[in-house]
């Protein structure tokens, strides 16, 4: 169905003439099966009433007892006698639900209906009565499925925006919390919603943000990335410049910090901004655990991420360009392994990263059932297979492999395919230039990671530019008493 909304200009007014307004509702929706318009007749007075909505999202429970059943009622016991502006006034009066309202533009009726609301129009009046009655079907709170949880709060997001909203709304209970609402898409009409805390965010970044959603212009929005690739600063880099997450603890945490969250209905990932590149080796599990471990295990997520991004760049370097540096013992290992080897190293090794890279992708797509079996009992034996059959050599599954798994402790799958697609530009420097490539392209890497901005902010910071408060929640994780200090000095 095309966007018909656009044929209507805000200023066409709803028309005094039932029929007509009728007529003109079920000439916008065509011959669509949903539409329901039931008629209430007063042959006495010529007053007659319209009730119309969209069967399937709709509360029936609620349009029956609430609307249809008082309004039946009052046409009854009024013996026909009201004009038709005090049987508006009535109607409006008697009706038992909590979202009750006016609508007089003919865009602002067709879009009530559409989100689920009922209307109610009557002879000789120039406006329409929106009664909200919506419900639409979503999942229950569920566990989070992209981010494990093992201590901490085990509800995460659904499909609804203001379930979502109402997970955030039960942790802080707090009045300066603000809700900015728009429609986004010129046919999905999707509702988005930006959240922040007045006083703890800067009013600037909300501001740009709001520019930013408000100019998008786009046929409809699926998923949380539609906003994201639209609104970010960089167009053009694999780094996310927005965080996206399903779980209401992590947006609570970040709303406390002052950032800003966006919800976009039909997702269970809310998109959380402005962002630095530390975040993403952050797990909201650092802050339910002792200080210290927290630290050693954001350690060991930076580590596992340039190993996964560096293993198999390095390896290539050594083994092709500078033997001299692998002790001699090993490259005499290295060396009989690769006697069989039909291929030049590079491409052993691209040959075994595209197979790990095929599995991976088998193992998501697969049913769960037997998706994680696929994907471990497929690696072994793909890997027996490939040595035994002289197709590749131990070292390269056991590097490849290593780099493989380093990629599943970092806590953000968006990072994770950062570090996937590095990886071969790296392994690509490494086979023209050994490690002097590599170091060019960590070169390239960081001046571009020096170069981007998310809404302004570095995203290296707090290292570029170097902030030494900044210090006590980053790579590091201080306690909590520390921690308490460096918030209330930023309040100051």
């Amino acid at each position: 169905m095309t966007n018909s909304l656009q044929q209507h200009p805000k200023e066409k007014r709803i028309s005094t003439d039932l029929k007509e307004n009728v007529q003109n509702i079920e000439k916008e929706f065509g011959k669509t099966n949903d539409l329901s318009v039931r008629q209430l007749n007063q042959p006495q007075n010529g007053t007659n009433i319209a009730i119309i909505h969209l069967s399937g999202i709709v509360d029936a429970k609620s349009l029956n007892e609430h609307i249809i059943e008082p309004i039946i009622e009052l046409v009854k016991t009024s013996n026909n006698q009201l004009s038709p502006s005090d049987l508006e006034g009535s109607i409006f009066n008697t009706l038992e639900v909590s979202d009750i309202s006016f609508a007089t533009d003919w865009e602002k009726l067709l879009s009530s209906i559409l989100i689920g609301d009922t209307v109610i129009l009557l002879d000789n009046i120039p406006k329409a009565i929106i009664a909200g009655t919506q419900k639409i079907e979503s999942r229950s709170i569920t566990e989070p499925t992209s981010q494990t949880v093992i201590r901490g709060p085990k509800d995460s997001f659904n499909e609804n925006i203001r379930q979502n909203i109402s997970l955030i709304r039960g942790r802080i209970q707090n009045s300066n919390m603000r809700i900015w609402n728009s429609k986004v898409g010129t046919i999905t009409k999707t509702e988005v919603a930006v959240m922040y805390l007045e006083g703890v965010t800067e009013k600037k970044y909300v501001d740009e943000i709001v520019k930013r959603i408000e100019s998008i212009d786009i046929d409809g929005v699926l998923e949380s990335n539609y906003i994201e690739e639209l609104i970010q600063d960089h167009k053009k880099t694999l780094f996310p410049l927005l965080l996206n997450t399903e779980r209401p603890d992590v947006v609570v945490a970040n709303l406390l910090e002052g950032k800003i969250a966006i919800f976009i209905h039909g997702t269970p990932f809310v998109l959380i901004c402005p962002i630095t590149f530390i975040q993403f080796f952050q797990s909201p599990e650092d802050y339910y655990n002792n200080y210290v471990y927290s630290t050693f295990l954001r350690l060991l997520r930076v580590g596992a991420f340039l190993v996964n991004m560096y293993a198999t760049a390095i390896y290539l370097a050594l083994i092709t360009h500078h033997q001299g540096l692998i002790p001699t013992t090993l490259l005499v290992s290295i060396m009989a392994q690769r006697e069989r080897i039909p291929f030049p190293a590079v491409i052993e090794i691209l040959m075994m990263e595209v197979a790990f890279e095929v599995l991976r992708e088998a193992g998501i797509r697969m049913p769960r059932a037997i998706g994680p079996a696929v994907s471990i009992v497929g690696a072994l034996i793909l890997g027996q297979a490939a040595v035994e059959a002289g197709f590749v050599s131990a070292a390269v599954v056991i590097i490849v492999a290593t780099s493989a798994i380093s990629s599943f402790t970092l806590p953000n799958t968006s990072i994770v395919n950062v570090a996937r697609g590095l990886r071969f530009f790296l392994l690509f420097s490494s086979a023209f230039i050994g490690l002097f490539g590599v170091l060019l392209m960590s070169l390239a890497i960081l001046l571009h990671l020096c170069s981007l901005r998310s809404f302004g902010i570095s995203y290296l910071t707090p290292y570029a530019p170097f902030s030494l408060k900044e210090q006590k929640d980053s790579l590091f994780r201080f306690s909590f008493p520390v921690l308490r200090r460096k918030s209330s000095s930023k309040k100051n």
